[in-house]
């Protein structure tokens, strides 16, 4: 064998070698790549997960709420101080578990308005409400039961969500009266 043959021999050996480099190297980086897409993945169906996690729970407030679910178009009877209000609820914790919902007893609760005979909570969360009128309120532990709660169903400190619909004020209901219980 001649030294050109053995260096011909080297180049392609050479040639070779060059092109095993950089195949393995583009697959290192394939892989790398592969291993960074279903790292990215993961974190995002991660995060996703905690988000819906933390969603169906409702966060404390420190002030009251109000969030108006539905208003009717004409308003013919707002609740004002002093009037006699019929209201269904539903009540809740912050964790979802409902504590009292006047729908299950298929009677609204009837009190006046602004007198103190329920929770500040909804003496204020209920005012220029219209009958029809839905409103979701989220109230604070002050405005509630405070710290002491109203065991058992319902832990000091803890905030409260009613979803609420104004159903009649002084006795009327869009123009008709309905009989009260009071």
């Amino acid at each position: 064998m001649t030294a050109m043959g053995h260096c011909e021999r080297s180049k392609k050996n050479d040639h070779e070698a060059r092109w095993e480099y950089i195949a393995r190297k583009h697959s290192f980086i394939q892989v790398k790549r592969r291993h960074l897409f279903w790292t990215y993945v993961s974190l995002l169906l991660m995060i996703l997960f905690i988000v819906s996690v933390d969603a169906k729970e409702e966060k404390d407030v420190e002030e009251l709420q109000i969030g108006v679910k539905y208003k009717p178009n004409v308003c013919e009877l707002q609740a004002h101080k002093g009037d006699r209000v019929k209201v269904h609820y539903r009540g809740s914790l912050t964790s979802g578990s409902v504590f009292d919902a006047s729908y299950d007893r298929g009677e609204p609760f009837e009190f006046l308005l602004g007198s103190g005979q329920v929770i500040k909570g909804w003496d204020q969360g209920l005012l220029g409400m219209c009958v029809g009128e839905k409103r979701k309120l989220k109230i604070p532990s002050k405005l509630g039961y405070g710290a002491q709660g109203s065991p058992p169903k319902i832990p000091g400190g803890a905030t409260l969500i009613f979803d609420t619909e104004l159903v009649a004020v002084n006795g009327k209901t869009k123009g008709t009266e309905v009989k009260s219980d009071l």
